[in-house]
């Protein structure tokens, strides 16, 4: 055995720290980025917020003698993917960036006191939660006189619920999980069943959709009309209720056709999923990155002062870190370079989105005009192009990112959709064309709903010539069910 050298030349494509930062900051969406911000606020000595009626501060005086003017370029934002295999050791001036004047809006960068000594009291602490399912039903049944065996059949049925409320499990398969001796029988589980869906919560813990319907059915007053037709609908024309079948129905339940659209609309009425009333939603924020507005006859691109960030470099600590004299000064120095990329990252963050929003509402003026109907064909490429960026940075400022308009709040991506051609020979957006389906379909008449085919044909006439396959496609993606269970009877 002899040990043998292999030399290899490679080429490798390496982002420096600086522009790593940058990339990160550009993807982020309004929270996330408040989030860092806020974090870098809190574990950064040389950052500190600044008030909103404080005036912006000029650059410390001999801060800038740490680096040369030469080395104050700004990364270069328009390729990400461009190589650099250097260390990125360049530092930026310490002016501080604060939003325009004519802002006025808080950026939400305020710190908690973390002594813990705080005193104040946390009303957060008092408000009130509703029960989950679970918690919900283990609630209603302690107020039951059990043994110490129903007791525990009931708690496991409870627990085995999902979060529609369904009892997905079989006994055998929950008996391996209740250590009773003897094992619980048949009997003895289907009480305990009973017992849990006759809480006040009627529906809950039904094996299949049938039953569910009928546990709510047999709850409300025997004297609603059509009750009894609707609950044998339950149990045997369950799936030809679902095809809207009308004639199989009136054969099977042998009633008369207004008999059958109250029982019909008495089942449309029902929950099918009864669990999700006590599902805990977790809000959705939504934050706008920009605020389009139309100012004498122009649309103009504002970025929303609620997301500006209001945070400079710390000029006293600056100032005694540039006078200090230590052996050791390696850490601080990293901590104020960071805070240096940060500021000029946050700053090109909101250039390149402004920049991205602005083109964009170039492109797209007649949709904030005239609607959906109006939005036309673009992709990301054409905005890079136009701005001088490379495609994945168009991508990053568009991700995650909303635009308010007088149309609403929307997210950058809906205004790229590719382009279909039309008849005239002039092309259309996809999105366009969904929202003409939409239109047919909301002025159907609900007794005699469009298929596909004829609103490809429907389509065809306005001059957007489509297959009935890509009318079906876009139908699915907008959630429209097909015809046959659109109509009403």
């Amino acid at each position: 055995m002899h040990a043998t050298y292999d030399l290899r030349a490679k080429q490798q494509t390496i982002l420096t720290p600086r522009l790593q930062q940058s990339v990160k900051l550009l993807q982020m969406s309004a929270i996330e980025f408040t989030q860092e911000l806020r974090q870098a606020l809190s574990t950064n000595p040389f950052l500190e917020e600044t008030a909103e009626d404080e005036e912006q501060s000029a650059t410390p005086d001999g801060l800038l003698d740490e680096a040369p003017a030469a080395n104050l370029a700004e990364p270069d934002m328009a390729d990400v993917t461009a190589t650099e295999v250097a260390a990125d050791t360049t530092s930026e001036s310490d002016s501080a960036y604060d939003p325009p004047a004519e802002y006025s809006g808080d950026f939400p960068t305020s710190r908690a006191n973390g002594s813990g000594d705080d005193d104040r009291m946390d009303f957060g602490e008092w408000m009130h939660e509703s029960p989950g399912l679970h918690e919900h039903l283990h609630r209603e049944l302690a107020g039951y006189r059990l043994n110490d065996r129903d007791r525990a059949l009931t708690h496991m049925l409870v627990e085995a619920l999902d979060e529609d409320g369904y009892l997905r499990q079989t006994f055998e398969e929950l008996e391996g999980l209740v250590e009773l001796t003897p094992a619980p029988t048949k009997s003895e589980w289907n009480t305990a069943l009973r017992l849990v869906q006759q809480l006040d919560s009627p529906g809950l813990a039904a094996r299949d959709l049938g039953e569910c319907l009928r546990l709510q059915l047999q709850a409300i007053e025997q004297a609603t009309p059509a009750r009894e037709v609707a609950i044998r609908l339950t149990e045997k024309c369950l799936e030809q209720l679902a095809r809207r079948n009308q004639g199989e129905m009136l054969r099977t339940l042998g009633c008369d056709e207004g008999t059958l659209r109250d029982a019909c609309l008495l089942i449309k009425s029902l929950d099918p999923k009864p669990g999700l009333r006590f599902a805990r939603e977790e809000a959705q924020h939504i934050i706008p990155d920009v605020i389009v507005r139309k100012i004498k006859g122009r649309w103009l691109v504002d970025t929303n002062p609620a997301v500006m960030p209001r945070a400079r470099l710390n000029s006293t600590y600056a100032s005694m870190f540039r006078h200090a004299r230590c052996n050791d000064r390696a850490p601080m120095a990293q901590e104020l370079q960071e805070a240096r990329w940060l500021i000029r990252n946050v700053e090109q963050r909101f250039t390149t989105i402004q920049r991205v929003a602005e083109a964009i509402v170039a492109h797209q003026r007649t949709f904030f005009e005239y609607g959906e109907v109006a939005l036309k064909p673009l992709v990301l490429r054409e905005v890079a192009e136009e701005l001088g960026l490379h495609e994945s940075t168009v991508s990053r400022a568009t991700g995650n990112k909303y635009m308010a308009t007088p149309r609403g709040i929307f997210e950058f991506k809906h205004f790229f959709s590719r382009e279909l051609s039309t008849e005239t020979g002039g092309t259309c957006s996809t999105t366009a064309v969904r929202a003409l389906i939409k239109e047919l379909i909301a002025g159907e008449d609900s007794a005699a709903p469009l298929s596909d085919v004829t609103l490809t044909q429907l389509l065809a006439k306005q001059g957007v010539i489509v297959a009935r396959r890509t009318v079906s496609k876009y139908r699915t993606l907008m959630k429209v069910p097909p015809a046959e269970l659109r109509r009403q009877f």
